[in-house]
Order: structure tokens, then C-alpha cells, then sequence
């Protein structure tokens, strides 16, 4: 999936739409102490009151929120062993076409005892699978078009699943009108928070208006740090590489190429090659791929940036270095910073700067008088305090 097929479902989780109709929900209620099935609570989404079904539905947006490869990551289910009857793309693959309700609430609660198999949460959880059907129209249309354009659509069914920690309200005074005097509430129910899924999943993902069902789109509860135990235990998927994982391998890629050294041109010349491959990528004209960096892409961005003496050999003995892989593609979403914010951090002693990649041109580290210097490129006075700066001619 790509982040607009995340964007296009995401949209649809709302009470009026006819894009999207969720038929069944199974919530499950597990108990710290024990990681058991405490309660358990199956019925058609239809009757829920309409309270309930719009909390339910922000919570699933959620689930579907944050960038690729940071919160969200597409995963590739393992083989499974010969009679296992418990692999969890045959389950979904199965409840996902069941039209046996009881099949598909058997085959949700076999996964949810998958998640608390040999794991200690830290506090009681609730744990929601729903399953549906979501309708893509086939063709594009402004919002002055006719309904009647929706008359052809993809359709793929779906089943989502989401994780949520419960809270203990705080204890409060309340005052009752009935006895007009003031109490301390004696019942605490625990809140279940919708508002922070801790994990998560979407089955099966979307490629090319298609579902893609040896693909799961996993949710994470916090950016960069997937729970690898649930991927591998629960969702039987093969391992994956965050966005940081990736940049970082991309740094070590082109130190073992240039150096430890480079000067903020080269670095900032990288930063643009990368970024015009992301533009391309959001051009609604061009067909929606997501851009990644082999080593023919990467010797090409380092030649286009000035670097010298670069060439395929080395930079696919770089990559076998690295992450001994040669054939390893890397995201590029990963490894360049946002261009839309202060995303470079300097960090000195003196001080601590932010600039965005395309403003990384206008810093460089010199030296004055011996000693090393930061120095800005500005176009403008620099006011501190309510202040202009004076200039000064600095020579060596």
C-alpha cells in the first residue's frame, strides 16, 4: 500500500458514507493479571448506538494514522509450517470470506489469544476486530459529479483490528442532585481509550485497486518502535525495516563511499536529488509507486550531487557492507528529511540550530582566526532581543 491507498480508507471511517460498511464487530476484554479472556462480545455494528459506533470509528482512524515505516508498516506473512492450523493470514483468509459469523469470531479469537500468548501487558486491554467492505470508485471524479459515477467500484473486504489499554477514572467529588449533597463516586468502571490505539492491523492491504492478501498493513502504537514479538508471534510476518533503520543504513552506505567528512553543499545537492524523486511520486499524472534507492539509484544521486570518484562497484560493495544485501532497495520517504519543516538539527555547545534540507546550503563550518566557526548565509538583518546585529569583516 502507499499512503494515498491509506489516506483513500482512512477518509471513509465515518458515520455517512457509502463507501465503507463494517457488518460485524467482536470486541475482547483481557485481564492483566491473568491474559485471559475476561469477556468477550460479538453483534452486527448496525446495532450499536450511534455514539458507540462514531467512538469506534475515530479509533480505527487512528489505527491507520502516521507516515509509512514509521507507525505503519507493510509486512509479508512467513510460510506457514506444514499443518499448522493457526497461521494468521489462513485465518483472516478464511473468516475474511465466512459467511458464518461464529467462524469468523472463532478464527478473531484464536489471533487474540495469539497476543497474549507468553506477554504481560501493563494494564487490561481491549481488543476490537471488525470486518467490512470497502468500495473504490473506478474512476476519478470531482465533487460536482454525479453519485452516479460510483456505480462501478472496486470492492475489497477487510478486517481490521485494533488494541486499546483501559485507565482507571480518577477519583472525584461529584454532587448528586436527587439527595442535593456531595460524594465520592464509590464504582469506578475502567475507560477504555479509544483515542490511543496501542497496536493494530489492516488485512488484507491494497496494490494497484487489488487486495493484496500476502500483505498486512501493521499499526504500531508509537512512531519507529514496531512491536517485532507481535509481528513475528502474531501476525506471522517476515521481519521489516523501520524508517530510521533505513536511514541509518543510508548514512553508513555513503560514508563507506565518501567518507566521514562532507561538506553541507554535497550533503544538502543528496537531500534535492532524493526529494525531486518524491515529487515525481506525487504527481497525480504519473501512476502511484513508491521511490526507492538500489545501488544504481544511489551511485546516480552521488554523482548528481559532485561527489567524485563514485561508481556502481563501490557502492554496491558499500551495500554488502552494510547491510550484506546488495540487491537491498531503501525507501526514500526514509531517508530524507521533511522538506515542509525544520528538519536538520545542529547541535553545537554554544547552541542548537533547525533548518530544512533545502536551507542546508547556506551553513557551512569554517575556520577564523583558527578556530572553527558555524557560519549562516542570511538575506536579512538579525535581530536578538529586539536588536539588529552589526556586521563585521571577519579575515583570517
Amino acid at each position: 500500500m502507499n499512503k494515498k491507498d491509506i489516506a483513500a480508507i482512512r477518509k471513509q471511517f465515518k458515520l455517512e458514507t457509502d463507501l465503507l460498511k463494517i457488518a460485524d464487530i467482536y470486541k475482547v476484554y483481557i485481564r492483566q493479571e491473568s491474559s485471559e479472556i475476561y469477556h468477550e462480545e460479538s453483534q452486527s455494528f448496525s446495532l450499536l448506538d450511534m455514539e458507540q459506533q462514531e467512538l469506534f470509528l475515530t479509533n480505527f482512524k487512528k489505527v491507520l494514522g502516521g507516515r509509512l515505516g514509521v507507525k505503519l508498516f507493510e509486512v509479508k506473512f512467513t510460510r506457514p509450517e506444514e499443518e499448522q492450523t493457526d497461521h494468521t493470514q489462513q485465518l483472516l483468509y478464511e473468516s475474511l470470506h465466512s459467511k458464518d459469523v461464529e467462524e469468523w469470531k472463532a478464527a478473531m479469537q484464536s489471533i487474540a489469544g495469539k497476543m497474549f500468548e507468553d506477554v504481560q501487558y501493563e494494564k487490561d486491554t481491549v481488543i476490537t476486530f471488525i470486518r467490512g467492505d470497502y468500495f473504490k470508485p473506478t474512476k476519478r471524479r470531482s465533487d460536482e459529479e454525479e453519485i452516479a459515477d460510483r456505480d462501478e467500484v472496486y470492492t475489497t473486504p477487510f478486517i481490521l483490528c485494533s488494541m486499546n489499554q483501559t485507565v482507571l477514572p480518577k477519583r472525584s467529588l461529584v454532587f448528586d442532585f436527587t439527595e442535593k449533597e456531595f460524594k465520592s463516586p464509590t464504582m469506578l468502571d475502567p475507560v477504555v481509550n479509544l483515542t490511543s490505539p496501542i497496536g493494530g492491523f489492516l488485512f488484507p492491504c491494497f496494490t494497484d485497486n487489488a487486495a493484496d492478501v500476502n500483505h498486512i498493513l501493521y499499526a504500531a502504537g508509537k512512531a519507529n518502535k514496531p512491536d517485532y514479538q507481535f509481528i513475528e508471534n502474531v501476525l506471522n510476518g517476515e521481519e521489516i525495516m523501520t524508517a530510521d533503520d533505513d536511514k541509518a543504513v543510508f548514512e553508513e552506505i555513503v560514508k563507506s563511499v565518501v567518507g566521514d567528512e562532507v561538506d553541507t553543499k554535497t550533503l544538502a545537492s543528496v537531500y534535492d536529488e532524493i526529494q525531486r524523486m518524491l515529487e515525481v511520486e506525487d504527481d497525480e499524472e504519473v501512476e502511484d509507486s513508491i521511490p526507492t534507492l538500489d545501488t544504481t539509484e544511489v551511485t546516480r544521486v552521488l554523482k548528481a550531487s559532485g561527489v567524485e570518484d563514485v561508481n556502481t562497484e563501490k557502492v554496491e560493495r558499500a551495500f554488502q557492507r552494510v547491510v550484506e544485501d546488495e540487491t537491498y532497495e531503501l525507501k526514500a520517504s526514509h531517508v530524507v528529511p521533511s522538506y515542509t519543516s525544520k528538519s536538520i538539527k545542529i547541535q553545537t555547545k554554544v547552541a542548537n540550530i533547525a533548518i530544512s534540507p533545502q536551507d542546508l546550503r547556506y551553513v557551512r563550518q569554517v575556520n577564523v582566526n583558527g578556530k572553527r566557526c558555524l557560519l549562516i548565509e542570511v538575506e536579512e538583518d538579525t535581530m536578538i532581543e529586539g536588536f539588529t546585529l552589526l556586521s563585521e569583516e571577519l579575515l583570517e
